[in-house]
C-alpha cells in the first residue's frame, strides 16, 4: 500500500430497541455526520418516519428509500418500525413519543435542530404521525413514559394520503387493527380531525384525487380543521393516483404494480423538503 487515508464516517446507521412498558419497536437512524471540511457544526432538520400499512404491517417502500432522499437533501432521518396489530392504540404512539424524545437527547451527539424535529407517515403511518401532532400535549401520554410533553412535542407533521377520520371516509381495517376490542368505545376518540387544536404543529399534507383506498377527503377534513384552529398549512392535491405511491417512482414501485409507478406525484418530497427548510 503506498499511502493510507482515514476516511471519516458520515452516516450513523443503527439499529435502536424503542421499548414501552408493553411492547418494542425498532428505530433504524439514517444520521448525517458533519463534515469538518463542510460545516462542523452544521445542525440539521431530522424526519422520523413512519411506514403505512394499515396498522398491520410497516411497508419497505415507504422506510428505507423515503430516510435516503431526505439524506439527500440535507436532512437526517429515522424510520420507526412501529408495533402493529395485535398491539393496539396507544401503543404505536408511545413508541414513536419515545422515538421524538429519543431524538432530543441524541440532539448535540446527532447534529440536531432541536426546533426541527418532524415526523412524517404514510396512510396508516399518516395517521400515527397525526396522532402525535394532536395528542402530544396530553397527559396520557407524558406520565405513560415519564417525560415532559415538550420532550415529544413535533415541530411539524408531514403527512402522505393519511388515514384521518374514523367516520363515513374511513379506512376501516385500519381503525380494526389500531383498537382492537376497543372498537367501538375509542372509535370516536381516534378520528383525528375531532382533535386538531391551537397546539397542533404546522401541517404537509399530499393526496391523490383517486384514491380510492382512503379517500382525499382524509386530508382535506385535517386541513379544514387546521385552518378552523389557525394552523399553518401546505397541501396538493394531484388529481390521478392509487393509494400507497411512496415517491411515485422506479425505486419505490410495488412488486407487479405499474401503478405505483407514477412520476406525477415525485415532487411532493422536493416541496415537502422546501417546507421543512422554512419553519
Amino acid at each position: 500500500m503506498l499511502f493510507k487515508e482515514e476516511v471519516e464516517q458520515k452516516l450513523i446507521h443503527e439499529i435502536i430497541d424503542i421499548r414501552t412498558e408493553h411492547s418494542e419497536a425498532k428505530l433504524y437512524t439514517y444520521i448525517m455526520n458533519n463534515s469538518p471540511e463542510i460545516d462542523s457544526s452544521r445542525k440539521r432538520p431530522t424526519i422520523i418516519i413512519c411506514p403505512g400499512g394499515g396498522y398491520e404491517f410497516t411497508s419497505d417502500r415507504e422506510a428505507e428509500p423515503i430516510a435516503i432522499r431526505m439524506n439527500a437533501m440535507g436532512f437526517n432521518a429515522c424510520v420507526l418500525r412501529y408495533s402493529v396489530r395485535p398491539a393496539t392504540f396507544p401503543t404505536a404512539l408511545l413508541e414513536l413519543s419515545m422515538a421524538v424524545a429519543l431524538i432530543r437527547k441524541n440532539a448535540e451527539q446527532w447534529n440536531v435542530d432541536v426546533n426541527k424535529v418532524i415526523v412524517a407517515g404514510f396512510s396508516a403511518g399518516g395517521h400515527l404521525a397525526a396522532s402525535l401532532g394532536v395528542f402530544w400535549h396530553r397527559s396520557f401520554l407524558s406520565e405513560s413514559l415519564g417525560i415532559s410533553n415538550e420532550e415529544i412535542k413535533p415541530n411539524g407533521i408531514l403527512l402522505s394520503y393519511p388515514v384521518i377520520s374514523s367516520g363515513t371516509y374511513a379506512h376501516k381495517g385500519s381503525f380494526i387493527a389500531l383498537l382492537g376490542e376497543n372498537y367501538d368505545t375509542l372509535l370516536h376518540d381516534v378520528s383525528l380531525e375531532k382533535q386538531v387544536s391551537t397546539d397542533t404543529p404546522p401541517t404537509f399534507l399530499w393526496h391523490t384525487y383517486t384514491d380510492n383506498a382512503v379517500p382525499v377527503e382524509n386530508s382535506f377534513l385535517f386541513a379544514s380543521a387546521l385552518l378552523n384552529n389557525k394552523v399553518p398549512l401546505e397541501m396538493h392535491i394531484y388529481p390521478k393516483g392509487v393509494h400507497g405511491l411512496s415517491l411515485g417512482t422506479e425505486e419505490t414501485k410495488g412488486k407487479d404494480n405499474e401503478l405505483t409507478l407514477q412520476p406525477e406525484v415525485s415532487n411532493w418530497i422536493e416541496m415537502a423538503g422546501l417546507w421543512v427548510k422554512g419553519l
